[in-house]
């Protein structure tokens, strides 16, 4: 018998399951300094939100502060209430503009990828200027998930989305600490928290091929299907390279 969850199990399920990814995956240290990439959108909302109800349980010391970028494309993000969550939750914020499609070069196309290579680009330079040693991004299992079906299927390629990710040529570490999460306990979490309808979403995404590669890992695994997507991610962590076909 499928067990329905009460409205408050969602901020705890959230809480749970991103303690535990930090913990298996030793995310977050004594001492960070953490600068959450706060879109505006959900996820990086209730991220933030996770972070800053988690310090009892993680018995971590470490600093947390929210960086917005805003762009000369998207204007939906609703700063204000963003900027007040935040302060709310105990965390800092910053907005920074970026004209992203002011840096397209004559005859180029604005998509997802060069917004997403620019945003990146002034997250890393805004966290070693400042001194942050880690940058929390608010991708979650399905984001996880889609990309690796998405770069097979595209470029034939075995890449995903890394939980920790550790940057040669910069002193900062990329973590994922909503990796074990599914998109809708993300959306059940913010809307109890009054999260959702203060959040935006971004114009480009909502026609990309994630939404189609979506659709397909729905038919293939089934929609209630967290466990075995989780085995999925468990199986990006833990694979034997060797035992891949060598052609």
């Amino acid at each position: 018998m499928k067990r329905f969850l009460r409205k408050s199990d969602y901020s705890r399920q959230v809480k749970k399951l991103t303690v535990k990814t930090i913990m298996q995956r030793s995310l977050i240290k004594e001492g960070d300094k953490v600068l959450i990439a706060v879109s505006g959108g959900k996820d990086s909302s209730v991220l933030a939100w996770a972070l800053s109800q988690i310090r009892s349980e993680l018995k971590i010391n470490y600093e947390l502060a929210g960086l917005h970028i805003s762009t000369d494309f998207c204007a939906c993000c609703k700063r204000a209430e963003l900027c007040s969550k935040l302060l709310e939750w105990g965390i800092p914020f910053t907005d920074l503009f970026v004209p992203v499609i002011g840096r397209l070069k004559e005859g180029e196309k604005m998509n997802c990828y060069w917004c997403s290579t620019q945003r990146r680009t002034e997250l890393l330079k805004y966290a070693v200027e400042k001194g942050y040693n880690k940058i929390a991004l608010g991708h979650h299992l399905d984001d996880i998930v889609e990309t690796f079906f998405m770069n097979i299927c595209s470029k034939g390629e075995l890449l995903a989305m890394p939980v920790l990710l550790k940057y040669r040529k910069y002193p900062v570490t990329l973590i994922r600490p909503l990796a074990l999460l599914e998109e809708k306990q993300i959306i059940a979490c913010a809307a109890e928290n009054k999260i959702l309808k203060n959040a935006c979403t971004c114009p480009y995404g909502q026609n990309s091929n994630r939404r189609e590669m979506k659709s397909k890992i729905s038919d293939f695994i089934g929609f209630d299907s967290g466990d075995t997507k989780r085995r999925i991610l468990k199986a990006l962590s833990e694979g034997k390279i060797d035992y891949l076909a060598d052609c």
